[in-house]
């Protein structure tokens, strides 16, 4: 498939739109909001993206349309060829945004050479980023995938310098070094087991995720939250996404994942 757009489709100002799911990243509609476009919220389905709402919520003014896979902040995941079906479906004078920051936390067979479909969809984009899996996140890194029209658009808007020498440095060794990746991968996936077997045996519902992190239906969240902050565990309470019962806890080393399951035990 050989598509010809004009470059100023992918404009998002007061007179585009954009298109993101509910309990998706809050940079999301924060940046369509500061661009003064009207942001389109479609509804979640099972804490996660409904492909076939989004697909139908893209108006004649859609110009920008945000999917993250793994989701933040609920872990969720969808099956890479259900991305693929709903990209081939996608009018191409919307831009197609695939965040993945977590990518590399789910299992070796659930991976995909998303890169690959660039030469058949130049209207998608894909991020990533060093601050999850490689542990970079001081250094404020990462880097996006596209079409040679995507990028030029975007390079002239970056801040110029926008990524510093030692960042860069750290970065490129970082993509050389896959036994530290490997070991990131291990000791999440530990992590994020001890967590839900510890959360389950609470009876504390949780949402699988494929991300680094767990989210907790507690109740009380703000309470509970309040409550691990005296003993000194600090969570992430998500009402912010319209999920009022439940804290996000980010897996940690097998101590400190304990820490957490007793203090939250203690709190509950």
């Amino acid at each position: 498939m050989c598509w010809t757009w004009p470059r100023a489709h992918f404009s998002v100002g007061p007179a585009a739109s954009a298109v993101y799911a509910q309990h998706a990243f809050a940079v999301y509609p924060i940046a369509t909001l500061t661009a003064g476009a009207a942001g389109i919220e479609v509804a979640a389905k099972d804490y996660g993206h409904d492909l076939d709402a989004m697909r139908a919520a893209i108006r004649g003014d859609t110009r920008v349309l945000w999917i993250a896979n793994p989701n933040n902040p609920t872990g969720t995941f969808l099956p890479w060829a259900q991305i693929e079906a709903f990209l081939e479906t996608v009018p191409p004078q919307v831009l197609v945004v695939l965040d993945e920051a977590y990518g590399e936390y789910l299992p070796p067979a659930e991976r995909c050479d998303t890169a690959a479909w660039l030469a058949r969809f130049p209207n998608l984009l894909i991020s990533r980023t060093f601050s999850k899996a490689y542990g970079l996140a001081g250094l404020r890194v990462g880097y996006g995938l596209g079409s040679a029209g995507v990028i030029d658009l975007l390079n002239r808007v970056r801040h110029p310098f926008n990524v510093n020498a030692p960042a860069l440095s750290a970065a490129e060794a970082a993509l050389g070094d896959e036994a530290f990746l490997a070991r990131s991968h291990a000791l999440n996936s530990a992590g994020m087991a001890q967590l839900a077997a510890g959360l389950t045996e609470m009876g504390v519902e949780t949402v699988p995720s494929k991300g680094n992190f767990l989210l907790a239906k507690v109740g009380a969240a703000a309470r509970i939250n309040a409550e691990l902050l005296k003993r000194g565990v600090i969570v992430r309470p998500v009402d912010n996404y319209g999920l009022p019962e439940f804290l996000r806890v980010s897996v940690g080393l097998a101590a400190q994942n304990a820490r957490f399951l007793d203090a939250l035990k203690a709190s509950l």
